[in-house]
């Protein structure tokens, strides 16, 4: 029987099968894995897999994970140089950031769209807490929206504590399959509360020590959505560490890179002190932002020392 992974929460997940039932069902002994993608979680929330019931002890056994059409990955927090699937079989991916309590980094943002850059999946930035904005925000949030959406990428201001642009999501949510990420604190479970009434998913305010979010999803969950598809709640990312991708790939993944990459005098150019470096005269010109230039060679110097 196929049924698709709604939670993981270590050996055990719940599960839906075709005909709607829900399910709690663990890894057969001997699963069918994909070595390739070989993970501290072999199975992850959003896989099809077939289930089968061992007939000694009842339980429903995961036998076989069905090919993925993609999946978003990232290093594992707690075991160094290995992998950890976020989510598979995704439409989208929506990065939840901040400009206040907490602060998202630029150099966060960078490194989740390098990573659905890579494996392909179109992402939406949310910038929350628009309710708190001063001059100061504002004026950082027109200048992320100007050079994102320039790449190509969709950025929405909301207010989940005011209610405000929520309603406008639910159309480019419906039918889909949405990954939702970001650190702890920015509003990722109240946005999923609100999406879904009834629902209730814990939620804690910022440390006013850290003015940092606290940590309330801990283990990747998906939710059918009341109007149609369906959304993935994930654990706050501190730190989204890239693998998987070499270095000399890196630029690859920013888009607004991508199209003077051609023009480096060198095919293998990394763009940091070559001669001839297209991708460098950009940023000398102001055509590339010089914080993207500047998360770029952060990125790269955490991928050449792995």
């Amino acid at each position: 029987m196929k049924a698709i992974i709604y939670k993981s929460t270590g050996s055990w997940y719940q599960a839906r099968t075709a005909d709607g039932q829900w399910i709690t069902c663990r890894i057969k002994g001997k699963l069918k894995i994909d070595e390739d993608i070989s993970s501290t979680n072999p199975v992850a929330v959003g896989d099809e897999v077939m289930v089968e019931q061992d007939p000694q002890t009842g339980d429903v056994l995961i036998t076989e994970i069905l090919p993925r059409k993609n999946y978003i990955i990232r290093s594992s927090p707690h075991r160094r140089g290995q992998k950890h699937i976020l989510a598979a079989n995704l439409d989208q991916a929506w990065l939840m950031a901040t400009l206040t309590q907490p602060r998202t980094s630029t150099g966060f943002i960078d490194r989740f769209l390098v990573t659905t850059a890579a494996y392909h999946i179109p992402t939406t930035i949310l910038i929350n807490k628009m309710d708190l904005w001063g001059e100061e925000e504002q004026a950082l949030a027109d200048e992320w929206t100007a050079l994102y959406e320039e790449m190509g990428y969709l950025v929405e201001w909301i207010s989940v504590k005011e209610g405000i642009g929520i309603a406008e999501l639910q159309p480019k949510l419906q039918d889909q399959t949405t990954l939702i990420a970001g650190h702890s604190g920015v509003g990722k479970s109240s946005l999923i509360n609100l999406l879904i009434p009834g629902l209730s998913l814990r939620t804690q305010p910022v440390s006013r020590w850290s003015e940092k979010g606290m940590h309330t999803t801990t283990f990747a969950e998906m939710f059918e959505l009341p109007f149609g598809g369906r959304i993935i709640d994930t654990p706050g990312i501190r730190e989204f560490g890239l693998i998987d991708i070499a270095p000399e790939e890196l630029s690859h993944y920013f888009l607004d890179m991508q199209k003077y990459l051609t023009s480096c005098m060198f095919n293998n150019c990394l763009h940091v002190n070559e001669p001839g470096c297209a991708v460098k005269a950009a940023v000398e010109e102001g055509k590339i932002h010089i914080w993207r230039y500047k998360n770029y060679l952060n990125i790269l110097e955490t991928l050449q020392q792995e």
